[in-house]
């Protein structure tokens, strides 16, 4: 992943979240504008700032590279629902999430 995705990737994770860039930035125990100067290509995170990056997300590195995924979060919510629900009710649900992709 180029530096531009990254970036593009950890705006779209965070804004999903609604958090501002400053309070990111302090959740992680970094400075105000630690989050901010990433998103301005300023800066890149250490790796052991990328995986409080992720456990900020509550995602797996691999889910934060997934960019197929645009809420892994919800993603996860919703897997975690279906979990129990009989096969017509997984099909019904595969039928609606097909028909509002469209």
């Amino acid at each position: 992943m180029e530096k531009e995705a990254f970036i593009r990737r950890l705006v779209e994770l965070r804004m999903n979240k609604g958090a501002s860039a400053r309070d990111m930035s302090l959740s992680l125990g970094q400075s105000p504008s630690y989050i901010n100067n990433i998103e301005n290509g300023v800066n890149l995170p250490s790796m052991t700032v990328f995986f409080y990056i992720c456990e900020y997300f509550k995602i797996t590195p691999k889910e934060f590279f997934d960019i197929d995924d645009k809420n892994p979060q919800k993603t996860k919510e919703l897997i975690s629902a279906t979990k129990g629900m009989k096969n017509e009710e997984l099909e019904l649900l595969i039928s609606v999430a097909k028909g509002l992709k469209k």
